[in-house]
């Protein structure tokens, strides 16, 4: 029988996974399935500008993996029983597995802060940010916009809404400083976008509630709001954390250095489900910097462990942060391996056009699942074919 290996989750981290896996393996010993509630890849790190008015080039799973032997599953996963090995899907089927790739990623996470749920919007997925476009669209010249949450995701957003719609009164609030964890360069560039972009900055406030038209900071403070948006943290989906596998306090499924679960073997997690280490023993950060590789370290790892090769050697690390503030401007801040700023960044326009080189990039090796470097031969043994055969 063939070994069967279910991939959960078709964003950056799985759907590298299983294309991975494909050039990893020969579809005579293996039959990948990838599961996704979504028939279509969504570009996450792009979806600040799906949410201000901008259409996202459509990638259609079954056509990115047509020809690579990966069968494609669009359904919703609901449960997986990890000592019985399988995985529930909505609607009653059922999927067993052998191996189990687990890259359901995150949503927005609300931190337990009231009213978040009810009067918010955010950007982790393709439907919220839609709905978020149609809400800004409907917003009428001099409404206010207040954006939660300091870190990459809320400071590509606020700007994008900026830049997108000039006659709207864009804000951002931040627990500490705007930027406070950049180079002093990269600080002085972004505090310099902002100002360009009329954007104004609630800096070392923290929000404690959110109303349909406000937010109400821990001092009690009230910021107006028409469209509040929430990009505050990100939480995992709560499927693992009802396993029997072992997860972190965030509902994360701890993983080796391998991105196999600490407590089954037969489980792999990749992107910002796993909670993983870094080359140098430092947790990697919820990002698509952190996905793609752990992918393709756990893919690599599957095809060892099931062909009788060395396993991959975590080599896991950083390089740089990428802030795009709007369409012509962006911060690249380089960085140590464990994601410490260096003094070093590139600013402007050219550090645009490297975030958007670097995006392409990525959406690229989603849609050319099997012609990712470094380029291997597909491992003939689990096919009983002779050494010397390659696809």
């Amino acid at each position: 029988m063939k070994h069967r290996i279910v991939v959960l989750g078709a964003g950056y981290a799985g759907a590298n996974a299983a294309g991975r896996l494909a050039k990893r393996l020969h579809p005579a010993g293996t039959e990948i399935t990838l599961v996704n509630a979504d028939p279509e890849f969504v570009e996450r790190v792009r979806l600040h500008q799906l949410a201000t008015g901008q259409d996202l080039k459509p990638r259609p799973l079954a056509d990115v993996f047509a020809g690579t032997g990966v069968q494609v599953r669009i359904a919703r996963v609901t449960a997986v029983d990890a000592e019985r090995k399988t995985v529930a899907l909505a609607g009653g089927d059922e999927i067993a597995y052998d191996t189990l790739v687990y890259a359901l990623g995150s949503t927005a996470g609300d931190n337990g802060v009231p009213g978040v749920a009810e009067h918010t919007h955010h950007i982790a997925g393709k439907q919220s940010a839609l709905r978020l476009r149609a809400r800004l669209a409907g917003l009428a010249a001099g409404g206010t916009v207040l954006v939660v949450g300091g870190g990459l995701t809320g400071i590509e957003a606020v700007t994008e809404i900026a830049e997108a719609r000039p006659d709207l009164d864009v804000a951002l609030a931040v627990r500490a400083g705007l930027g406070d964890w950049l180079s002093e360069k990269a600080r002085n560039h972004l505090r310099k976008a902002f100002d360009r972009l009329g954007i104004t900055v609630h800096e070392n406030t923290a929000i404690a509630g959110v109303e349909p038209s406000a937010a109400i900071t821990a001092e009690g403070r009230t910021i107006p709001a028409r469209v509040t948006v929430w990009t505050a943290g990100f939480a995992v989906h709560p499927i693992a954390a009802a396993t029997t596998l072992e997860v972190s306090a965030t509902g994360q499924i701890v993983v080796d250095d391998t991105m196999r679960s600490v407590s089954h073997a037969d489980v792999y997690a990749v992107g910002d489900a796993a909670f993983a280490h870094g080359a140098n023993g430092h947790p990697l950060r919820m990002s698509c910097a952190s996905g793609v590789p752990s992918a393709y370290q756990a893919a690599d790892a599957i095809a060892a462990r099931l062909t009788g090769r060395p396993l991959p050697e975590n080599k896991i690390g950083y390089t740089a942060q990428c802030i795009s503030l709007g369409r012509h401007d962006a911060v690249v801040q380089w960085v140590t391996p464990d994601d410490q700023p260096k003094p070093s960044a590139l600013t402007g326009k050219a550090a645009a056009r490297v975030k958007e080189i670097i995006c392409k990039s990525a959406a690229w090796s989603i849609s050319h699942p099997t012609s990712m470097a470094p380029s291997r031969r597909r491992h003939p043994v689990l096919a009983g074919e002779p050494a010397t055969t390659t696809v």
